[in-house]
């Protein structure tokens, strides 16, 4: 809660001990703490960021889940957060498990690559069997455009149970990760989200880097919402002079407020839940001089909306 205002994170991932995303493919991210072939001595965009944060270094996620996730509803209680939406951890069935110890606190995203065996039927699962309230795509990982009508069955799914699907586009794993996709820009919903009216589908990251094209599609498309998640730093790395401030302001001046959703990309210990992030962006949507009520609207309203978490 802050300014008493309740705080429903919808975009977190939990860190479990090994992969977030198990059955989406590796990619190997560019190591820049390291000297270049030439011997000379690369920026850590990384540790810039996390000083520049001033966050402490990650720790090694513990084998046992049980133990991550007390951490985190101490850390949570301790920051006064209403509520944590998983992602991400370690597959839907690892989820599921996690998020039984804290249903109150946690809720979880399925996350299964749309190409997997049994995509649908899994999806289905995760909305019938294991209380799993969206579903989550890291976009650039899928190799075959998201508008292809082999995925329909799963958009069908969602409309089904009335189930949102969060989708990554732009750069994925920041600083040195991948820069490359047939998914990479939202416009690739733009078919999609105009056949499936009834399905909604959220952006996070205000985009990140395709801030354009999302406010286009957003324009022209009644069923799309944005988080805001993430430290942004996708933002200084724009060509032009841009603060998250200006595209809180965009956002706000052209969507409104009822189809913005509040979030941090949290996920390692032992930062945890990134206050910052909250305060930071809090402060800003204050300084526009929105309602109270436009502002429970972002950080919890729409969200319980969406997941029918009320």
């Amino acid at each position: 809660m802050i300014q008493g205002i309740p705080i429903f994170d919808i975009h977190c991932h939990f860190p479990v001990a090994g992969d977030y995303f198990p059955d989406y493919p590796k990619f190997e991210k560019v190591d820049f703490g390291k000297p270049s072939v030439e011997g000379f001595e690369v920026r850590n965009y990384g540790e810039v960021w996390r000083k520049a944060f001033n966050f402490p270094k990650p720790e090694k996620s513990d084998d046992d889940d049980t133990v991550m996730a007390k951490k985190w509803i101490d850390d949570i209680n301790a920051k006064q957060i209403e509520r944590i939406g998983w992602t991400s951890g370690g597959g839907n069935d690892r989820l599921e498990k996690i998020c039984k110890l804290y249903p109150d606190r946690f809720f979880g995203f399925a996350h299964h690559h749309p190409d997997s065996e049994n995509a649908v039927e899994k999806l289905e699962k995760a909305f019938k069997e294991q209380n799993m309230v969206a579903y989550k795509i890291l976009g650039p990982s899928v190799p075959t455009d998201l508008s292809d009508k082999k995925y329909y069955p799963l958009w069908e799914i969602c409309q089904k149970y009335d189930k949102p699907v969060l989708i990554h586009f732009g750069l994925l794993g920041a600083a040195g990760g991948t820069a490359s996709g047939i998914n990479l820009s939202p416009f690739a919903i733009a078919d999609v989200s105009k056949k499936f009216p009834k399905v909604k589908f959220i952006v996070p990251h205000f985009g990140c880097t395709y801030m354009e094209d999302l406010l286009q599609l957003m324009w022209t498309r009644d069923n799309i919402w944005v988080d805001t998640s993430g430290s942004n730093q996708w933002i200084r790395w724009m060509p032009y002079k841009l603060s998250l401030e200006d595209v809180q302001k965009k956002f706000i001046e052209t969507v409104g407020p009822s189809r913005i959703l509040f979030a941090t990309d949290s996920s390692w210990m032992p930062r945890g839940f990134a206050y910052i992030y909250l305060e930071e962006q809090h402060k800003n949507f204050r300084f526009m001089n929105l309602s109270d009520n436009d502002l429970h609207l972002i950080f919890h309203k729409n969200a319980e909306y969406l997941t029918h978490l009320l």
